[in-house]
């Protein structure tokens, strides 16, 4: 008896099941075709469908030139000029279809042509769910909406999302960029591309790589996060992270950021970069550095802040580093609180304080400029308050001071001199045997002779007034003259240096002053740095 009782429960939930699913499933609905032919010699429980065939199946109804309709299952083989309209907005067509009404799945062939208001999507084979709106292909297809045309090798296309998955092969192709990658996802209402994959997009002039980020095709919004690179004809740009706008030429770089200007041959680097394309500008903030080559050798600089601008001249530039500057070459390093470069004749100017160090020679003024010239020599020009020290040993010092002195380099070696107006001197006089005592003389112009580094030969132009103490007669304090400071404790001896510490000039409100470059001139520039810092 209990047995019996089982198994009448268990048909009425068989019965309850099957009642529920013939509620929720609806046959195919044959509306109209001229001919109807059925041969189980030709496919067994099919009716053939031949002219005019309009089928129907809830919200969808499809047209034809003929058909196969099975007798065991809910399901349609369309041939010829197939045209299936959904919700009176999708429409697909093909030479071929197969569709099954109970999974809602159109699995098209041939000629395929989806349409999607402003989007269409074409491709030999087309999978396409009817319930979620999803069409799915392996083998080639094509997305063209309103502006742009899209190819990838497999796709996934969400009509109500107006979204498409791109694998394998993709290419974009619009009125301002041509973009290729490995993965893409594409809204096409907004023209917003997610990129997941190597990708590459060539714009006008500039190019664009990235492994992941988004580019905003109406906008011009670029966001690129993995590996990403801008280049254009003058630069490239690197960074961890790159959010750039291609309409207003804004930019800013994130994270080992890096601009190499190949004209100038120049790179800043750092943390942060805020740049302008158009303008040609840009910002380095958070470990920023600057970068100087040539074939001879580089320059390596850092500061809080650099800065770059366009100069008047077209192709030229103006680095601004302000705040606590260092440099480092092999053959010179130095260091001043701000520093302007102009590429046109690669003159460097430094305010505040500077130092430079070449070999065993400390050279300091309130001013200094460095100057480049097409033929050696080039020049160093030091206004007011010259100093020059030359280490002798670590208790003795050769200095000449005066008010303004100009320095002669050949081969990146300073070789002579000129000290013009009010110069001293102490000089450790030598002969054959070494030291034969201090030299102690002013004389309103002098001229110092050097061999590697070293003095080699002082003359003065004007007659001299001064002395020849024996060493056992030197006191200490006649060993220096009046403003004798030496920075050897702050030189940067190697690279690496000129990141360490603070600058030993750090000014008191550094939030509000900023370099305003004005041009070198060739009568004396820089007679004053206020001339060249402003508070804004």
């Amino acid at each position: 008896m209990k047995v019996l009782k089982y198994r009448l429960i268990l048909i009425l939930i068989l019965l309850c099941t099957l009642a529920g699913y013939s509620q929720t499933t609806k046959k195919v609905d044959i509306e109209n075709a001229d001919f109807l032919q059925y041969s189980e010699a030709i496919i067994s429980n099919a009716q053939r469908l031949i002219g005019n065939v309009i089928i129907s199946h809830k919200n969808i109804r499809m047209w034809c030139d003929s058909a196969y309709s099975y007798t065991n299952s809910n399901e349609v083989d369309a041939f010829g000029h197939v045209h299936i309209i959904k919700d009176d907005t999708l429409h697909l067509y093909a030479d071929f279809v197969n569709y099954n009404g109970d999974t809602k799945w159109a699995k098209a062939r041939r000629n395929v042509k989806l349409i999607n208001k402003s989007t269409t999507l074409t491709s030999d084979s087309l999978d396409f769910d009817m319930n979620q709106n999803i069409g799915y292909y392996d083998n080639n297809g094509t997305i063209v909406d309103s502006t742009r045309t899209l190819t990838s090798l497999i796709g996934e296309y969400y009509a109500d999302f107006d979204k498409a998955f791109f694998k394998t092969n993709v290419e974009a192709i619009t009125e301002d960029y041509t973009l290729h990658s490995d993965t893409l996802i594409y809204f096409t209402q907004n023209g917003l591309a997610q990129i997941v994959g190597p990708t590459t997009i060539y714009e006008e002039e500039n190019t664009l790589y990235t492994e992941d980020g988004s580019y905003n095709g109406q906008t011009g919004e670029v966001e690129l996060f993995r590996n990403s690179v801008i280049n254009t004809p003058e630069q490239n740009i690197i960074a961890d992270s790159i959010f750039y706008n291609r309409n207003t030429g804004d930019g800013t770089a994130i994270g080992n950021a890096d601009i190499h200007d190949f004209e100038n041959r120049l790179i800043v680097r750092g943390n942060r970069i805020v740049y302008n394309e158009k303008d040609e500008t840009a910002v380095v903030t958070d470990s920023a550095h600057f970068l100087l080559y040539s074939e001879k050798d580089t320059l390596f600089l850092h500061a809080d802040t650099l800065k770059t601008i366009p100069d008047s001249i077209p192709d030229e530039k103006v680095v601004m580093a302000y705040y606590g500057v260092k440099f480092f070459r092999e053959d010179m390093q130095g260091k001043c609180d701000s520093m302007l470069y102009w590429s046109k004749d690669s003159t460097v100017q430094l305010f505040n304080q500077p130092v430079i160090w070449s070999g065993n020679n400390q050279m300091t003024a309130n001013y200094i400029e460095m100057i480049t010239q097409t033929n050696e020599p080039d020049l160093i020009k030091m206004e007011q308050e010259a100093f020059i020290i030359a280490m002798e040993d670590t208790s003795k010092f050769n200095q000449i001071k005066g008010r303004d002195m100009l320095g002669y380099v050949r081969d990146n070696e300073l070789f002579k001199i000129e000290v013009d107006g009010n110069g001293q001197s102490i000089y450790y006089a030598k002969d054959k045997h070494g030291i034969i005592g201090l030299n102690k003389a002013e004389s309103s112009n002098i001229n110092i002779f050097l061999e590697e580094s070293k003095v080699k030969k002082i003359a003065f132009i004007t007659s001299p007034e001064g002395e020849l103490l024996p060493l056992f007669d030197v006191l200490d304090e006649e060993k220096t003259l009046p403003g004798f400071n030496w920075f050897d404790t702050i030189r940067p001896k190697r690279m690496e240096d000129i990141f360490r510490g603070k600058g030993y000039i750090i000014p008191e409100s550094i939030d509000e002053t900023i370099i305003k470059p004005t041009p070198p001139q060739n009568d004396s520039p820089g007679k004053d740095p206020e001339d060249f810092m402003q508070m804004e």
